[in-house]
């Protein structure tokens, strides 16, 4: 009888939640608290994906963020993880951090593993979609995946974007311009021959 696959799971696939977005929805002011609803959407037919219930609850340099909500339909799960903050490098405030619940670790996101959301490091057999890809495919995504990719143009002209900081470039502004410029010098015809190769 044959053995089942055993694929890994990809991180990318996971739910996930960031520092970055709690603080887009301006959940980690200081001396705070509130409760909210998260909701995911699916990306392709930006339909609701699922939600969660979460009451944050901060101080000037820590907190707490309390999870509430029901896995698989079945099990209802409430647990809490810790908030803290690290001077920023670039001297200029705090920075937010979660406390993995799981494994102590200090994080900027926490990923949706088993039932409970903890750092990516709960479970070691977790992948990222790139290490999957053979070393032929990655290649050719390093050398042509820029021309299918019009997501740089879109970050150079959002809204809040900053090219500078005290006078210089920033190094998201330096990456996204590097990128720009393999994307106009990369011709159609290298991505044809390279299929012929």
């Amino acid at each position: 009888m044959g053995r089942y696959a055993t694929y890994p799971t990809e991180i990318e696939r996971l739910k996930m939640i960031s520092i970055a977005d709690l603080k887009r929805m301006k959940l980690l002011t200081p001396d705070n608290f509130v409760t909210t609803t998260i909701n995911w959407t699916n990306r392709n037919t930006k339909e609701n994906n699922g939600s969660i219930s979460v009451s944050i609850h901060t101080g000037e340099n820590n907190g707490s963020i309390t999870f509430d909500y029901t896995y698989r339909d079945t099990e209802k799960i409430r647990y809490t993880a810790q908030l803290i903050t690290r001077p920023s490098n670039l001297g200029n405030g705090k920075l937010w951090f979660f406390v993995c619940p799981k494994t102590a670790r200090v994080c900027r996101k926490l990923h949706l593993i088993n039932g409970y959301f903890k750092h990516r490091s709960a479970n070691p057999n977790l992948m990222y979609q790139k290490q999957l890809e053979s070393k032929k495919m990655r290649d050719w995504s390093k050398r042509f995946g820029i021309l299918l990719n019009d997501e740089v143009y879109e970050k150079l002209y959002s809204k809040h974007f900053k090219t500078h900081y005290n006078g210089s470039p920033t190094k998201r502004y330096l990456k996204l311009m590097k990128m720009i410029e393999q994307k106009e010098n990369t011709s159609i015809e290298d991505f044809k021959r390279s299929f012929l190769m």
